[in-house]
């Protein structure tokens, strides 16, 4: 998958668009479109919390940290078990997977307070009252999409492609 961004006018412009990606068999829950809180969306599919934080990125970075983490922990139980027990392969495998689990509960509570980085370069747009609409599209379709937004909208600005979203949420 791939997102598209384009910086829209004024809320009539991104109704517009949205109906014309629905007709272009674009599932709603693949556009989403972002504003000032005073701005009022209406029908348009606001941007939920995974695509207005910091969520997806502080979770693998925390999943990562903290599998290695909890990984580092079973071998240094196993190598120095406490009080005589002995650790087997199941416990490593559990607290490697706790560690893991840990890792991402904490990195996803702090990703979900934090802006989403990809998004501060429209940040001056937004503050002045623009739409952001990010349309995420199969690779091959990326054209497509573009061409059917930008020959009936001109008012709409491409912003760029982002070439990595993931399968979820």
């Amino acid at each position: 998958m791939r997102r598209i961004y384009f910086l829209l006018p004024d809320v009539a412009s991104a109704q517009a668009i949205v109906n014309e990606l629905l007709l272009a068999r674009i599932e709603e829950r693949r556009i989403h479109v972002l504003a000032r809180d005073n701005v009022p969306l209406g029908d348009l599919p606001a941007a939920r919390l995974a695509q207005k934080s910091d969520l997806i990125p502080a979770l693998e970075r925390g999943i990562a940290a903290g599998g290695a983490a909890g990984l580092l922990a079973a071998v240094a139980a196993m190598a120095f078990p406490p009080a005589g027990l002995i650790i087997g392969g199941g416990a490593l495998l559990g607290i490697a997977l706790f560690g893991t689990a840990f890792g991402a509960w904490v990195s996803a509570m702090i990703g979900v307070g934090l802006p989403n980085r990809r998004l501060q370069r429209f940040e001056d747009a937004i503050a002045h009252g623009e739409l952001l609409m990010m349309i995420d599209v199969p690779v091959g379709r990326v054209g497509e999409i573009e061409m059917i937004v930008l020959r009936h909208h001109p008012e709409a600005h491409l912003e760029g492609t982002e070439p990595n979203i993931p399968a979820f949420p």
